[in-house]
């Protein structure tokens, strides 16, 4: 089972120095959410922003934050982005040994509980710790630099995971990241994916990020 469709543009691709004005904009377009990319230069190359970056946005916006921890050892973290107003926060499978237990702390932190797995990870990887989820995200890239093209053989992983959590008959949300423009989005969502996180197809449109936040709604208009 899973919940409505959701566009959600991610800050990775945004003008730091014109937040509050392009998130105005996304919220006059309807966006529900914001995607929070947190990489730490270990589990991925790059490294981007951390819990003072998510309590500043909470303080510009009451849209949803789904953060996404690219960290290692991100049971150490967990309290402070839910503290600085996280809704949503996702590990990675593959940075977390003792996920079970990190995925009880983000529940007794008061938010929501989501899992990423990288391209090369299975879906079945999920399968014991499925009852627990709010959100699974689907890494349609490799993780660590936005504006990377989507992987189509991701797809058949998107609808393994549906299969699973409908199974334990559990609400999962099914999140793409990566490479979401308006044509692979469509694919996205008919493969059972509901949670859409775009960057670059949104803040770097050639019609601004109303034009790319709305060319993605168009891309998937029959399902929302």
């Amino acid at each position: 089972m899973t919940q409505r469709i959701q566009i959600i543009p991610s800050l990775l691709a945004a003008d730091i120095t014109r937040l509050s004005d392009q998130i105005a904009i996304l919220e006059g377009q309807g966006a529900q959410m914001l995607h929070i990319d947190v990489m730490d230069g270990r589990f991925v190359p790059n490294i981007t922003m951390g819990p003072f970056i998510v309590s500043a946005v909470r303080r510009i916006t009451r849209l949803r934050l789904d953060v996404h921890l690219m960290i290692v050892e991100p049971e150490r973290y967990v309290q402070a982005f839910a503290d600085a107003g996280a809704d949503v926060l996702s590990v990675h499978y593959e940075a977390s040994p003792h996920l079970h237990r990190t995925l009880q702390l983000i529940y007794q932190a008061g938010v929501k509980v989501g899992v990423a797995i990288n391209p090369h990870t299975p879906a079945e990887s999920l399968r014991d710790v499925m009852p627990m989820l709010d959100v699974v995200n689907v890494m349609t890239v490799n993780p660590g630099f936005g504006g990377q093209s989507f992987i189509p053989t991701m797809l058949p992983k998107i609808a393994r995971l549906l299969a699973m959590a409908n199974d334990v008959k559990r609400t999962v949300n099914i999140e793409v990241d990566g490479g979401i423009t308006g044509e692979t989005a469509r694919a996205a969502v008919e493969a059972g994916a509901n949670w859409l996180v775009a960057g670059t197809a949104i803040f770097s449109h050639p019609r601004g990020i109303a034009g790319g936040f709305q060319a993605i709604r168009d891309g998937i208009e029959n399902d929302l």
